[in-house]
């Protein structure tokens, strides 16, 4: 929710604030109570949830409920949300950093669409060839997926540069995969990639923490993360590990489909590199 909150009209953005700034009360609260703390009407409110795909009001309080009481559970609350200061103990800004990776990564599985998981898994265990777009952060994470991928043989590669990955897209065919990742989903390299391999055939997937952005407007499957700020950690940093968690279920997915192969890649490589590694003493 947090991240959708900028692309949203204003009277739906106030609603959002108000829920995220005490998801706790939010859940408490009657629609009228809500509507008056945000500045608008029941009706706003009403949109606002529909916006998010609940049914209305009494769904979205359930599901405020819900996660307010598993933070709640799991001590998560403590840190998220604020802020890291210059003189602050090393040990307070670990505790911030804590909560939030925590909380990012149920919110992300909480919203992690295991029908698209499933599909795009398919997907790569079909291909021909499956290429990975990203720049700077989301071209790290790229490039950390594609090793996982290559490990388990599937034929895979990661592109950076704007002219590599194009030229990468220009040889994919149908059947083929290629995965955009943007935080914002606004990378004009990342979205061109995509656009050339959609144009051969190949079936895209957008990995974003914005489910309508325009790299998600464009691609075959979507896969959402989830974006926790904190201080010195913004934006597409923020979202590293949520991007690392979706593609991870991604290969874990393609793992099971592809056990036996799985299973003979992992001794062989293992074997391959047990010489590089140092005798315990």
């Amino acid at each position: 929710m947090e991240t959708e909150l900028p692309g949203l009209p204003e009277a739906l953005r106030r609603v959002g604030e108000v829920i995220l700034g005490d998801p706790a009360e939010a859940a408490r609260s009657t629609i009228i109570a809500l509507a008056e703390r945000a500045g608008s009407s029941p009706a706003t409110v009403t949109r606002f949830c529909r916006a998010f795909g609940f049914s209305g009001y009494a769904e979205l309080r359930v599901a405020l409920a819900t996660e307010t009481g598993r933070a709640a559970q799991a001590g998560w609350g403590a840190g998220v949300g604020h802020e890291i200061g210059p003189d602050d103990p090393l040990d307070a800004a670990v505790e911030v950093m804590a909560a939030a990776d925590t909380r990012l990564i149920q919110d992300t599985a909480a919203q992690l669409d295991l029908e698209t998981v499933a599909h795009v898994a398919d997907a790569i265990v079909a291909a021909r060839r499956v290429l990975l777009v990203g720049v700077s952060t989301s071209g790290n994470v790229a490039t950390m997926f594609e090793g996982r991928l290559r490990r388990i043989g599937i034929p895979c590669w990661s592109a950076g540069d704007a002219h590599v990955a194009l030229s990468d897209a220009a040889l994919l065919a149908p059947g083929d995969v290629a995965i955009g990742i943007s935080h914002r989903g606004r990378t004009r390299e990342v979205m061109e990639a995509l656009v050339e391999a959609g144009s051969h055939g190949a079936k895209t997937v957008a990995v974003t923490s914005f489910a309508r952005s325009p790299l998600a407007e464009l691609a075959d499957r979507v896969l959402t993360t989830a974006s926790r700020e904190t201080t010195f950690r913004l934006g597409g940093l923020a979202a590293v590990h949520s991007q690392l968690f979706v593609l991870d279920a991604v290969y874990v997915a393609v793992a099971q489909r592809t056990y036996e192969r799985t299973t003979e890649a992992f001794e062989r490589t293992i074997s391959a590199v047990e010489s590089h590694r140092v005798e315990r003493g």
